[in-house]
């Protein structure tokens, strides 16, 4: 690989390995998986029911360890890193969007944006200010106070993504973001994905479903916890 083409690199994964214990039985989830992702990239992780995609999709997203292997994020190794360190992390370079939107049910949905930027100790007015404007960039103009029972699934969806970008992450993390939408809406989303791609925003997308697949650039499958397709960018 070309020097330019290493330090593009957003995500390094070396020889990945998770192993599930209960104790009289084991599970090997991920097999020596290696991925690089690009700054700007736009790529899907596909695989059968038990491939792996979710537990790799937790490693990447910082939300769980690896039993082995290397993990370098935006030039850190994350891999060996502590509970406490992962979750500084991921509130700097990930942003989240979750298939069930995962929103705090009595919290307004300007509060709901908010959060991330409280964790990461931004100011009232500051925080205000950037999820205001991003909830209105999501078409919800009017809608700041209102509560996300109160919104359809899609205006649901467009808050957790206004949420996912409060911070400005490199990196927006994806699952299965239109499996609880109707098609109009689902494709509304996903030209939102493809809008916030072209202005740079790495873009990876958990999902089983090949119409969202083929609306990245790559596609990185797996089975029975190996990459057989996708590890490295063309």
């Amino acid at each position: 690989m070309s020097p330019d083409a290493m330090v593009n690199e957003v995500i390094r994964i070396r020889d990945i390995r998770k192993i599930y214990d209960s104790g009289e039985s084991s599970v090997e989830a991920l097999r020596g998986v290696d991925v690089t992702i690009r700054q700007g990239e736009y790529v899907s992780i596909m695989g059968p029911s038990g491939s792996g995609k979710s537990t790799l999709m937790h490693i990447i997203g910082c939300l769980d360890t690896p039993t082995s292997g290397d993990y370098v994020l935006a030039g850190q190794k994350v891999s060996d890193m502590s509970s406490g360190a992962l979750a500084r992390v991921r509130n700097k370079y990930i942003g989240f969007v979750f298939q069930t939107y995962n929103l705090l049910p009595r919290a307004s949905i300007l509060r709901n944006v908010e959060l991330p930027m409280m964790y990461a100790g931004a100011s009232r007015a500051k925080r205000r200010e950037r999820a205001g404007a991003l909830l209105d960039r999501m078409g919800l103009v009017g809608r700041h106070k209102h509560l996300p029972s109160q919104l359809s699934g899609g205006q649901r969806q467009r808050v957790a993504i206004a949420r996912a970008l409060v911070n400005d992450p490199r990196i927006i993390l994806a699952d299965e973001p239109t499996g609880n939408l109707d098609t109009r809406t689902g494709e509304e989303i996903l030209g939102l994905f493809d809008e916030l791609n072209q202005q740079g925003h790495t873009l990876i997308l958990v999902t089983h479903d090949h119409a969202v697949a083929r609306r990245a650039h790559r596609n990185i499958t797996l089975v029975d916890g190996k990459v057989v397709l996708g590890a490295e960018a063309a």
